[in-house]
């Protein structure tokens, strides 16, 4: 059985799915988007959403720079090797398709296809992950988004924690706490 919650981010809102002992699965909310999927009460403790839910507070804070969430990976052996490949990139810091590729072994188209099917997109960052030429490339969530997280580990990365400003029309984001 699956379980599902809503989680209110700066970017807007993510929905996280659980098999009741791994994050399975997070999904961008559209701003377009007008009904919240039906969630029942008491889900957000089923494991592992407390802990979920606190790193990624902490991330968007700028306390957190790696995750450490019990996730499980559903696709094919070659995604599941470009998607643990996914998590060496450290905070802060991009690599080009072709590199991801040259560590799995395979071709940046390949890698590219893979990354555009992450099931754990922010907590698995393929948004760290860009054209050869330093371009902005495939993100689930949009070029706008992918240039935001970027520009947002790169400052936090350089000058400490920073708050974390919501993009443009993202509906119903929860506040930054008071520093």
């Amino acid at each position: 059985m699956n379980y599902q919650i809503i989680y209110h981010s700066p970017i807007g809102k993510l929905k996280l799915v659980s098999d009741g002992e791994y994050l399975i699965e997070l999904h961008f909310g559209k701003p377009t988007d007008e009904a919240e999927p039906v969630v029942e009460p008491g889900q957000e403790k089923v494991k592992p959403f407390p802990e979920v839910i606190r790193q990624l507070d902490e991330y968007f804070e700028g306390k957190r720079a790696e995750f450490d969430v019990p996730i499980r990976f559903i696709g094919t052996p070659f995604q599941i090797r470009a998607w643990e490949a996914l998590k060496s990139i450290p905070f802060g810091e991009t690599i080009s398709y072709k590199e991801e590729a040259r560590r799995v072994g395979s071709v940046p188209r390949a890698v590219g296809l893979a990354n555009g099917q992450n099931p754990i997109p922010i907590i698995v960052p393929c948004h760290r992950v860009i054209g050869a030429d330093g371009s902005l490339v495939g993100f689930g969530g949009g070029l706008d988004l992918k240039r935001a997280l970027l520009s947002f580990e790169s400052t936090v990365h350089d000058f400490g924690p920073q708050p974390f400003t919501p993009l443009k029309g993202c509906s119903e984001t929860r506040p930054s706490p008071a520093r």
